[in-house]
């Protein structure tokens, strides 16, 4: 069986890191979790500021102190800021709040990307994000991008974040997942677009195991 990069695309909260990772395991494939590296950036930009405003110069002149790895763990892979584990605090409602403004940065998004293709040289690999397909990847062998309604993906997140202890309204995180659509979709450096050779998912009416499914028999038809 020969191995390929798989791209998975889409909107936050469509299920992309959970199908992804239940791919790779299937397939035994690394699977890499691009928006984590953003927020880790993200939150260490915000470790290092007692404000809310983000110091953009100070971001890029920081950025080569900023390492990151990923570790499979007892409760799945971990993602590592400066040997620090960070795998829940990425996920706090305080970076959801920055990470497309971070993400917008275009000397970050040139040194993740620079990351991320490093992580694929050896291929038999599945990676998600917002530019696999069109930017990171773009001869990717297998590209795909999930989307659903924002009310969908807000409900899923919302669960996600009660399971956690996290009490955000249902109301601040549909804004939320509003506001990074529209911030990740506009934003001029690489924004969230599906590339013309990818296969669209509409996941709303679907299960992960659904949509695990359509995504592996395209897959299996190519390796």
């Amino acid at each position: 069986m020969k191995k390929i990069i798989i791209a998975v695309d889409g909107f936050a909260a469509t299920g992309k890191s959970t199908v992804a990772k239940k791919i790779a395991a299937a397939l035994h494939y690394i699977y890499i979790d691009t928006g984590a590296m953003y927020r880790a950036v993200t939150y260490y930009v915000q470790k290092q500021n007692s404000t809310e405003d983000i110091d953009v110069a100070q971001l890029i002149d920081s950025l080569p102190n900023v390492n990151i790895h990923f570790e499979n763990g007892e409760h799945g892979q971990q993602i590592f800021l400066n040997g620090i584990n960070v795998t829940n605090e990425i996920r706090e409602s305080k970076v959801n709040n920055v990470v497309s403004k971070i993400a917008s940065v275009e000397a970050v998004r040139n040194f993740l990307v620079a990351q991320q293709r490093s992580m694929g040289k050896e291929r038999g690999i599945i990676m998600d994000g917002r530019d696999i397909g069109t930017v990171v990847f773009p001869e990717a062998e297998c590209k795909f991008f999930l989307t659903a309604s924002p009310e969908i993906r807000a409900e899923r997140r919302h669960k996600e974040q009660l399971e956690k202890g996290n009490l955000e309204s249902f109301e601040a995180v549909l804004e939320n997942i509003i506001a990074r659509d529209h911030q990740d979709s506009t934003r001029s450096i690489n924004p969230l677009r599906k590339a013309d050779d990818a296969i669209e998912i509409e996941v709303s009416t679907l299960t992960i195991d659904e949509v695990y499914r359509l995504m592996m028999d395209k897959i299996q038809s190519i390796v």
